[in-house]
């Protein structure tokens, strides 16, 4: 059972997720927060899977309280999915290169939120959408803080090849097939990477290739 908890100050917003969620068989909705300070506090309390957080709170904004959580080393199995109104917003930028595992925008279709959850429990991230990738290659080329290349001196060429492949939006199979090799072994190289480079999860190995150069803004087309 995946758990999730809902993170937004529209009573009537997480209403409509925890009605959407609550039907699936496989997911349960453990708790609501109507502003950044008690999705930190019910996150301690609840150890949920899933945190859906919209950026814009009272009291403590999503973001703070992103980063309070992926900060607190007895969340490190919670995943953080951002909900923002704007696709292109510099603070969905922010919550990714701080450790969220992605973000939705509030007005996406019913079956893509249930995906996006389910993916994000999984392991992948919400890093399919081109519109997620073009804010990554945007936001990072003028980041305040750049990762500069020898970050990624720690890596062997196949796992670069499994990190560029990763911001590109594949998924482990999709590597696997790309570089014919079994899941397992693309699923080792990209756990491998993440290790060395300290990366929270998958989203944050993309937006490190992003801020070293390894993958260049624009070079998805």
């Amino acid at each position: 059972m995946i758990r999730v908890l809902l993170a937004d100050d529209q009573a009537l917003v997480r209403a409509g997720f925890r009605a959407l969620l609550d039907a699936q068989p496989d997911i349960e909705v453990v708790g609501e927060a109507g502003d950044g300070e008690q999705a930190v506090l019910l996150t301690q309390r609840e150890r949920p899977d899933i945190v859906l957080m919209d950026i814009r709170m009272p009291v403590l904004d999503g973001l703070a309280a992103a980063r309070e959580i992926v900060a607190d080393a007895r969340l490190a199995e919670t995943k953080i999915i951002i909900l923002t109104t704007f696709e292109l917003d510099e603070y969905v930028f922010e919550a990714l290169r701080g450790g969220a595992s992605g973000f939705l925008v509030k007005d996406t279709e019913p079956a893509e939120l249930v995906r996006g959850v389910r993916e994000v429990a999984g392991g992948e991230a919400l890093l399919s959408p081109g519109v997620t990738r073009r804010l990554i290659a945007e936001f990072a080329a003028r980041a305040k803080k750049p990762r500069s290349s020898t970050a990624l001196t720690a890596l062997t060429d196949r796992e670069r090849e499994v990190m560029a492949l990763a911001a590109e939006g594949l998924s482990n199979d999709e590597i696997a097939t790309r570089l014919v090799v079994s899941p397992a072994t693309a699923k080792t190289h990209v756990s491998r990477a993440m290790i060395k480079l300290h990366a929270r999860d998958r989203a944050q190995l993309v937006v490190i290739a992003y801020e070293t150069g390894l993958v260049q803004p624009g070079w998805l087309g």
